[in-house]
């Protein structure tokens, strides 16, 4: 057994003062990569130049194939503002206005007649995220339109349409069956029609077949304490227009910058976009750091994480896109921006801890709060947990008694016999066995 454990410490550090900002993100990047906390790429855009666009880790590290500026990744949710600028096109073109009822197209969806188009894209329906519901949708199974809007119809709403926000998967779903019915065109055609071949976007489209790495596409990956570990993939047909999109950080920042250049919508329209009700947009958030406000939309699906930003009065983008998820995506995209605005930034730095320092925190927890048990224990050097049923996964140093799963979202702080778990908002109370 080793002695001494490979832990994460967030401290303060400062790169060589000399080095270029992009040298210094890239370094940082590097950094992660190198110690198995992140793989994925970076895109910098200045208007229509690109400064910054690198790609880290494997596309298939099961067949050896390493990532580039080229390779392909699902983008999640960010799918969500290509569904949006879309609906707005048509609603420029008059086939249908924001207090369009649901009704028109689905009149069985419990409160169609008070669901508008502008409620769908605010999320303020009630109807229920088809994603999220377990026994609503198998995610890696194929699954026509008819079946989606049966199993939605099927649930009872959640609240009264227009008096709260509440994210939901469905009603991004239910806009791209309603791009297709007023367009008698796939969502996949409207996307090259409306968009790509608008914008000159080079790798974006949405498609159902299965990752072809022979074309450039790439897997997402979770660290299992040891060696990245490919993840299970979703049908798309699962994700569609809610998330389903498969992109590059490059085209992502082109399609925010000529969508704020006016290339894609009117003004009117995108000052629509950007309306925010309870902080949300039509599928455009605002994302603050400092002083400024970019706006943009962040994407999970599988282990992909992506975020993309755009700064309009500096005419900035940048998008990140992970595929090995080992580390807080937002803390790396702060770094990076910080690190872009010649900023101080947090700079992990790994030390050696002495093992001795977690065998206290081994053993079974059980707790009253659900009904499962946490069985913490340690690995080739790593600390791991698993509760009942599930696989185990590794724990990464915070503080003394804090340890994280980026990955899930879950914080686990220890105490004398027994831990807290946090993952959601909410928290979980463990006794040790």
């Amino acid at each position: 057994m080793k002695k001494l454990l490979l832990l994460f410490v967030v401290t303060f550090s400062t790169l060589t003062f000399g080095q270029d900002r992009f040298e210094k993100i890239d370094s940082l990047l590097t950094y992660l990569n190198e110690n198995n906390k992140f793989m994925g790429s970076l895109t910098i855009r200045e208007g229509e130049y690109v400064v910054f666009n690198k790609a880290y880790g494997f596309a298939d590290v099961e067949a050896n194939i390493l990532a580039n500026r080229e390779t392909k990744y699902k983008i999640g949710s960010v799918t969500k503002t290509f569904t949006a600028v879309m609906l707005m096109q048509l609603i420029e073109e008059r086939k249908l206005g924001l207090q369009t009822k649901l009704a028109r197209f689905y009149p069985k969806i419990p409160n169609a007649e008070k669901i508008s188009i502008e409620d769908l894209l605010h999320h303020r329906t009630g109807i229920v995220d088809y994603i999220n519901q377990d026994t609503l949708i198998d995610v890696y199974g194929k699954h026509a339109h008819s079946e989606m809007i049966e199993k939605i119809t099927a649930y009872p709403p959640l609240f009264e349409p227009g008096t709260k926000y509440e994210y939901s998967n469905s009603n991004y779903y239910l806009l791209g069956t309603i791009i297709e019915k007023l367009t008698k065109k796939t969502y996949a055609e409207n996307l090259q029609d409306r968009i790509v071949k608008k914008a000159n976007l080079v790798n974006t489209y949405y498609h159902e077949n299965k990752t072809d790495t022979n074309s450039g596409e790439s897997y997402s990956f979770m660290f299992n304490g040891t060696e990245w570990e490919k993840f299970a993939e979703w049908d798309n047909s699962s994700a569609f227009s809610s998330g389903g999109i498969t992109s590059t950080p490059a085209d992502l920042t082109r399609f925010m910058h000529v969508l704020f250049e006016g290339k894609l919508i009117n003004t009117k329209s995108l000052e629509a976009m950007k309306l925010l009700k309870q902080g949300a947009g039509k599928a455009l958030f605002p994302i603050p750091f400092g002083e400024r406000r970019f706006f943009g939309h962040t994407g999970k699906i599988e282990t992909f994480r992506t975020v993309v930003g755009y700064y309009p009065a500096e005419k900035t983008g940048v998008s990140l896109i992970v595929n090995g998820d080992n580390f807080n995506s937002n803390d790396i995209m702060i770094g990076i921006l910080s690190i872009y605005y010649k900023m101080p930034f947090p700079f992990p730095v790994f030390e050696k801890i002495d093992l001795e320092t977690i065998q206290q925190y081994l053993g079974t927890y059980a707790s009253k709060d659900i009904p499962l048990k946490l069985t913490i224990s340690e690995k080739n050097g790593e600390l791991l947990a698993q509760a009942t049923g599930q696989g185990a996964f590794p724990l990464t140093f915070k503080d003394d008694k804090t340890y994280v799963f980026p990955t899930a979202g879950i914080e686990i702080i220890f105490d004398t016999n027994s831990l807290q778990l946090l993952q959601g908002g909410m928290k979980f109370d463990f006794a040790k066995e």
